[in-house]
């Protein structure tokens, strides 16, 4: 089993962002943790846990988690372990903003039993980040850092945000030298997308902004995917690079489809071909949760076609690749003559070039 708290609240939304979040001056952590544990018993019964009975990974997403105070993470972490077995040597993450992070912030969650953090960069460049709406500076990044490493927490992820518009003038080259400068056991490549609830959305309806276009963001990818294999780096899905050994063992069993819970507002739980999602926004969340109401907004049951196309999308996009069978044979020539692809041990693994054509590949898949 694997679990997912998901934690809404932020200082400040950024421009990009869709995600369910929650911007408070006053993060409400102990209405949060008492409100997550109320939703963590009430999974205590579920039959999923007869076929997976062993907590592998912990992940605290958001929003911002590091907003939260670390003694609401080690509570929850300590009724989590309490109530179900943790695997030994378990993957606990934290997200956090690089200005969250203190000497005492880090000890506290290496105590409450947090070994891996990982880091919202985006950017080094400081005009880049003003315009994300990002609330730290590059400066705060190696001291973050280096608080966590000092606090024996030594496996760390550093996200960056690549196809920015041109208008930014932001050097993504710089961006990776510098990422890479320090030594992260793992980095989180993500391409920019534009949603149209989002400031992003409104700048760009509007025609304040131009999207990069798709030759740029082409060429920033590829141009990330040499620096992290020259680096040392394993590219093991399509944004994600990992030192040998680290990789993102959480996210990992997504793309296995393995089971996972998912507590807290509009976080989701998967278990076969059962789904479920809950209630997106924190107030009607934390609220249902006061009145002892479902937190579950909605449900869905995969058919036979929806898991094939959920295996084939999930297998492409990682180094495990997919059956070879699963490719009509047409299709694997073209992709191997193009470079797109290449078979090993009856599998067809996508290379980066692929990677950049993941959605059209993936729909060619019997």
């Amino acid at each position: 089993m694997h679990l997912y708290v998901h934690v809404p609240f932020c200082a400040r939304r950024c421009s990009y962002c869709d995600f369910a979040i929650a911007v408070r001056r006053r993060v409400p952590g102990s209405e949060f943790v008492g409100a997550i544990l109320g939703e963590w018993e009430g999974w205590q019964h579920h039959p999923v846990w007869d076929e997976a009975p062993i907590v592998e990974t912990v992940y605290f997403g958001g929003g911002t988690p590091s907003r939260l105070d670390p003694a609401g993470i080690g509570r929850m972490l300590s009724r989590f372990g309490a109530d179900r077995p943790l695997a030994p040597g378990a993957e606990i993450t934290v997200e956090a903003n690089p200005d969250d992070v203190t000497p005492e912030s880090a000890m506290a969650w290496r105590a409450a039993g947090v070994n891996r953090v990982s880091l919202g960069v985006q950017s080094f460049d400081p005009a880049a980040l003003a315009w994300m709406h990002r609330t730290h500076t590059a400066e705060q990044v190696p001291l973050a850092i280096e608080s966590l490493r000092q606090a024996d927490i030594a496996d760390l992820s550093l996200d960056l945000i690549f196809g920015l518009p041109t208008s930014v003038h932001r050097r993504w080259e710089d961006d990776l030298d510098r990422a890479l400068a320090l030594e992260p056991t793992h980095l989180s490549l993500y391409g920019l997308t534009v949603e149209d609830k989002t400031p992003l959305g409104r700048w760009t309806a509007t025609g304040r902004v131009t999207p990069a276009d798709g030759e740029r963001y082409a060429h920033e990818f590829v141009a990330a995917h040499r620096a992290i294999l020259h680096a040392g780096y394993e590219h093991y899905e399509v944004s994600n690079a990992a030192r040998p050994g680290h990789r993102a063992r959480h996210n990992s069993a997504y793309w296995r489809r393995a089971p996972f819970i998912g507590l807290g507002p509009s976080a989701h739980s998967g278990f076969g071909v059962s789904r479920q999602w809950n209630i997106r926004e924190w107030q009607a969340y934390y609220d249902s949760s006061q009145r002892g109401e479902s937190l579950v907004e909605g449900r869905e049951t995969l058919d036979a076609g929806q898991v094939a196309v959920e295996e084939a999308y999930l297998g492409l996009r990682t180094l495990g690749g997919l059956a070879a069978e699963r490719v009509s044979e047409p299709n694997r020539a073209a992709w191997t003559a193009a470079g797109w692809a290449r078979i090993e041990n009856g599998r067809v693994i996508l290379t980066a070039e692929g990677w950049l054509r993941l959605d059209a590949l993936a729909g060619l898949v019997n």
